[in-house]
């Protein structure tokens, strides 16, 4: 690691070619985390320099997407597409110091026709880093050859142009996904042609689906704005992308930004695939949504459940499903005449249902007021549908009950 009383730099660097991706929002909110335990500065860059796939409206919804989840960054936007100018410099210069040459090859494209590449001249020796996640790693330079670094001194290769970009920002410290250890060796190289300091090196595990496979569409929503309109919180995003690879090393798995800054340490990062689990995502977000006031409560739930068929029409109830696992229709219709009973005088419910077993008694009211074998809690679903309305579904359930109990 850099020496403390070095200002630390980190870079968020989305390529324009898709909205953020979950696997990309979890960088971003490493290299934020890290950045903001150690007073550091983090700059964003866009990665645009594939004309053909790179899109206004992914940027802005890259831009969009890291300020929902509160991660922010210190200085303008910086473009790759923008900075020609700056890599064809720095391509005359290694040229012109004999580290990189010019190449006429045959085009790919047409093969009958010769193109001028920019190689790096490979020194062809052994690469050492130390990887602060994964330990001492190296690399066999020798048979990269020597590998091509610009397509003309006017359009850089990735390689060429992240070295450039991270020295001239001052980036201290890249923080990226294990897929990008192979690209290490070539852009130590491309730093030592240049003259540039070494960077301190953090490859975080990939974000895998349940089966093990790399997450993608087939798996469900994989960009942060699908968690977004699905009703998530974003906090809660942050906490779960946040337990994805790393751990603070304590049973504590709730967590605001604030807490998360102070707790983050790369040397806490796994080394391990870290499994998506929306399941656990759901849980955190409810134990975020209760640590919300009660009002912001009621309206996140009422938003979340406003055009269930039970809040825009009358329930079909299956008298079957009424009662709770192993009580009886009849034990269901006493349940249901005692809550009844008890919303008319605005007593306690929760205090009768403690005597005679919550389940005994929630699980009628729920399905009696929505119809469905899941919803929120049925005192906030009673709240949400009002008095007069609860009363009349809760009757339906004990008509229903009494010409139907076993």
């Amino acid at each position: 690691m850099q020496e403390s009383n070095e200002k630390i730099v980190v870079r968020i660097p989305p390529s324009p070619t898709g909205n953020l991706h979950i696997g990309t929002a979890r960088t971003a909110l490493f290299n934020y985390l890290f950045a903001k335990k150690h007073g550091g500065r983090i700059v964003l860059r866009s990665e645009d320099t594939d004309k053909e796939r790179s899109k206004k409206e992914f940027e802005e919804n890259i831009l969009e997407s890291l300020e929902w989840l509160g991660i922010s960054h210190d200085g303008e936007l910086v473009r790759q597409s923008e900075r020609t100018e700056l890599y064809r410099v720095a391509l005359t210069k290694l040229v012109e110091n004999g580290k990189a040459f010019l190449s006429k090859e045959p085009s790919k494209n047409d093969p009958t026709k010769e193109v001028e590449i920019v190689r790096l001249k490979n020194p062809g020796k052994s690469v050492t880093f130390l990887d602060e996640v994964r330990g001492e790693i190296t690399f066999d330079t020798t048979e990269l050859g020597d590998f091509v670094i610009a397509k003309s001194m006017e359009e850089p290769l990735y390689h060429l142009a992240v070295v450039f970009d991270d020295a001239e920002a001052g980036v201290t410290h890249v923080i990226r996904g294990e897929d990008h250890i192979s690209n290490t060796a070539r852009q130590i190289l491309i730093q030592e042609a240049l003259g540039y300091q070494r960077l301190s090196y953090a490859h975080i595990p990939l974000i895998l689906a349940p089966d093990r496979s790399k997450l993608s569409k087939r798996h469900g929503a994989t960009a942060v704005v699908e968690y977004k309109e699905k009703g998530y919180l974003s906090q809660a995003v942050v906490n779960y992308l946040a337990l994805l690879g790393w751990n603070p090393g304590t049973e504590k798995e709730i967590f605001t930004m604030d807490e998360l800054i102070q707790e983050f340490d790369l040397k806490k990062i796994q080394k391990g695939g870290a499994i998506f689990d929306e399941k656990k995502l759901q849980w955190v977000n409810k134990e975020h949504i209760k640590l919300l006031p009660l009002e912001e409560q009621k309206k996140l739930i009422l938003k979340s459940i406003e055009n269930e068929p039970y809040m825009v029409g009358e329930p079909t109830l299956n008298v079957e499903e009424i009662a709770w696992k192993k009580s009886t229709k009849l034990e269901a219709l006493d349940h249901l005449i005692e809550v009844k009973k008890i919303i008319e005088n605005e007593w306690d419910i929760m205090a009768y249902a403690e005597t005679v077993g919550k389940g005994n008694v929630l699980w009628p009211l729920r399905y009696s007021l929505t119809g469905v074998l899941a919803s929120p809690d049925p005192l906030t679903i009673l709240e949400i549908l009002g008095k007069e309305k609860s009363l009349k579904r809760i009757e339906n359930a004990i008509i229903l009950l009494k010409n139907g109990q076993t």
